[in-house]
């Protein structure tokens, strides 16, 4: 069952000759976290605007719980669409208490049960009467969901959640957030233009670009296999080169060497492709058949990452991301051989 389904949404606004959103077709299961993820301007928080209805599309309908709540005829506000929100500034009322701000607009006869059930849920016992000023920033940002959930909507939309964290507290609130949600048994769409954000707490991605659904799948599907090239370079790291399908059609010709591969789908024999290779599928090997040089390099802690331009030919030059232990040294100028494992290799067509 799909708590929310976009069929043939299309959006442009006033003084734009480019639609924002153009043909879109997006649905979210039954208590799954969804993320839209692409670049400013991709029309993703448009999207999420028309589903909680501060836009309306021109053309197209939504759906929620299987109730349609906008097409050309028919329109539901906001308020009554079963919808929580939880805001990039969390929109939290400075003259409220956590308590009062979590049960702000609720009028249920458990309203003070269900304040304290939510506030249970997102670990924030002890804070009832503490007002937004003396909260850190991951404490609002769970008073703000707290209070997206308390009328326990059929879906909760987020935008830019962690936008405002700094990156520690980013990456315990992701899951931290995503307990939240599944235990509450909510459905939930992210905004997001950060790939690790989307990655680390979705069930399923969509990634948006010019207005348009480039590519719908799980975090592993989109990783791994990227269906263009925009897709690939902004999700994760990836070396992008040219190809040729072989003759026997499981392997890639490249002009970085031939690599093998054993999913090649759709695709013909002497078909012309680009290959998205991303770091970890380069193992840096002192008997391996690729060599190139150390140009730039970048310690992480993890890890350090190596941009290493490898000569083609006399006039020609391709730049690989390569990963390697934090532990190695290795200075820029120094000459280093790998070989490639087909370990996150997609093929990618041409004209996609």
């Amino acid at each position: 069952m799909f708590d929310i389904e976009l069929k043939s949404i299309s959006k442009t606004f006033l003084g734009s000759d480019e639609p924002a959103l153009n043909d879109i077709n997006i649905e979210v299961e039954k208590g799954s976290i969804v993320t839209l993820l692409g670049p400013s301007g991709s029309g993703k928080s448009t999207t999420l605007r028309i589903i909680a209805g501060f836009e309306r599309a021109e053309s197209g309908s939504v759906a929620i719980a299987g109730e349609v709540v906008s097409d050309e005829v028919s329109w539901i506000p906001p308020e009554r669409r079963g919808i929580g929100m939880v805001f990039q500034d969390y929109a939290l009322f400075p003259h409220l208490t956590v308590f009062n701000n979590i049960g702000f607009g609720y009028k249920g006869k458990d309203r003070d049960e269900r304040i304290k059930e939510v506030m249970k849920l997102v670990n924030l016992e002890g804070f009832e009467k503490r007002y937004p000023n003396e909260l850190s920033g991951g404490q609002q940002q769970r008073v703000a969901l707290a209070r997206a959930l308390a009328r326990r909507p059929v879906v909760v939309l987020l935008d830019e959640p962690f936008s405002n964290l700094d990156a520690d507290l980013r990456i315990q609130m992701r899951m931290e957030v995503k307990r939240i949600i599944k235990e509450a048994g909510a459905t939930a769409v992210f905004v997001s233009h950060d790939q690790k954000d989307a990655l680390s707490i979705s069930d399923k991605i969509i990634v948006m670009r010019d207005g348009k659904v480039q590519q719908t799948g799980t975090p592993q599907e989109i990783y791994k296999n990227p269906i263009n090239r925009f897709v690939a370079t902004f999700i994760g790291s990836s070396t992008i080169v040219k190809g040729v399908i072989s003759k026997d059609g499981h392997s890639v010709l490249t002009e970085i060497g031939n690599i093998v591969f054993n999913n090649i789908n759709n695709l013909n024999p002497d078909e012309e492709v680009y290959v998205s290779i991303r770091p970890e599928s380069l193992k840096v090997d002192d008997d391996g058949n690729i060599k190139g040089i150390v140009k730039q390099m970048s310690y992480t802690g993890e890890s350090i990452e190596l941009v290493v331009e490898l000569l083609i030919s006399k006039d020609e030059k391709q730049e690989v991301l390569i990963h390697i232990h934090s532990d190695k040294i290795i200075n820029i100028g120094d000459q280093v051989k790998f070989n490639i494992v087909p370990k996150a290799i997609a093929v990618i067509r041409r004209d996609l």
